[in-house]
């Protein structure tokens, strides 16, 4: 194939958001992605399980720096899950470990279950999970059929929708905060409504300000690099995209290069509070800044300097 002329990797910027398929894990995607590019740095934001599919963040160059705001941001899934039975691994790809009936409820009923979870709660992680205890991840300890007990961690539901309700298939869409595990809040609902029940099927649909139009599948991204990496990296994202949620600030040249250097300045009596993305002249991205109660922007994350250039 043309790519085999490729054989050293390349400075490429840029967030791709793939649509990853069931069967890899969120490193195998990024590795798959990371050769079509050609790229030299590449991180991946927010893992998903490899039966779950849908939108997984890839940065690429520059862009690894905004790695740890997406792993703050909120995020949406559309949910599928099987009523009746319980597995080890909370999903598909475990062993039932418990059955119960079906509940005989309406539509209304369920979606009155569902709003419970709204607002701040306290969730207890899976033992299938990436989670330390004791320096050892919860899944190793989880495979030798051990259990431990967890701490419940915070997190929060903005929104669930009843999708579908029929029979052992429950279908919503949530959107939740950071450290939520789908999984988990799928045995609380079913416990909830007096039976038990594993997640079937996880496509995640959003991260922080990405919608979902914007996946590219994993088919379509080798197809567009049959020829080189060149026609794919025109799709790469700029890195800025990835901060869209945050307020904006944009400084003047002297301020700007004091900026890039690491220094702290005056904001100019703006109202923005905490992390802002900050610009220079002719909307030259920068990076992060955090504006702070005595009104100067102070650099957490530094892209580049004014006028563009790293």
């Amino acid at each position: 194939m043309a790519r085999g002329r490729h054989s050293r990797s390349e400075a490429v910027d840029g967030v791709l958001l793939l649509n990853k398929p069931a069967g890899l894990t969120s490193n195998q995607a990024l590795q798959r992605v990371k050769r079509l590019l050609n790229a030299r740095k590449a991180g991946h934001t927010g893992s998903l399980d490899p039966a779950a599919t849908g939108m997984l963040p890839l940065c690429f160059g520059e862009a690894t720096k905004v790695c740890a705001f997406l792993l703050d941001a909120d995020k949406t899934y559309r949910v599928t899950a099987k009523l009746g039975s319980a597995t080890d691994t909370g999903d598909a790809t475990g062993s039932v470990i418990e059955t119960a009936e079906l509940p005989q409820m309406t539509a209304e009923e369920w979606d009155a279950v569902l709003q419970g979870f709204r607002g701040d709660s306290q969730q207890v992680p899976p033992m299938y999970s990436a989670l330390k205890k004791d320096g050892k991840r919860l899944y190793e300890l989880a495979r030798k059929g051990e259990t431990v007990e967890r701490e419940p961690r915070p997190i929060r539901i903005d929104e669930i929708e009843l999708l579908e309700a029929a029979g052992s298939r429950l279908v919503f869409r949530v959107h939740c905060s950071k450290g939520t595990y789908v999984r988990s809040l799928v045995e609380d609902i079913a416990r909830a409504a007096g039976t038990v029940a594993h997640t079937a099927r996880l496509h995640r649909e959003t991260v922080a300000e990405f919608e979902a139009g914007e996946m590219i599948d994993l088919e379509a991204l080798e197809e567009t690099a049959a020829d080189g990496p060149e026609p794919l990296r025109a799709s790469l994202l700029p890195p800025d995209r990835a901060l869209a949620g945050l307020p904006e600030l944009v400084l003047g040249g002297a301020d700007a290069e004091r900026f890039c250097s690491g220094q702290a300045i005056e904001a100019g009596g703006s109202a923005v509070r905490g992390l802002a993305r900050v610009y220079g002249e002719g909307r030259s991205f920068l990076g992060v800044g955090e504006v702070l109660p005595d009104g100067r922007v102070a650099p957490r994350r530094v892209f580049g300097r004014p006028g563009g250039n790293p």
